[in-house]
């Protein structure tokens, strides 16, 4: 996501607490959010993939998601 879709996703939500939105703003906003909340997961599952947990015997265990 871009830093000028994370400024307008700002503006969005300080119209909205000042002043309200448009329905083509709070479907603008709604794309953004979903936007936004996908690049996160994005990065947060990376950052776990790369996260070892180290056991009692000193051994480096990958993480393993939840499914597995």
């Amino acid at each position: 996501m871009t830093f000028e879709k994370i400024e307008r996703l700002n503006e969005l939500a300080w119209k909205h607490r000042t002043e309200g939105l448009t329905e083509e703003e709070l479907d603008e906003r709604a794309e953004l959010r979903k936007e936004y909340l996908a690049a996160m997961r994005d990065s947060l599952e990376a950052h776990l993939d790369n996260t070892y947990l180290i056991d009692e015997n000193g051994e480096k265990q990958k993480l393993k998601k939840k499914d597995e």
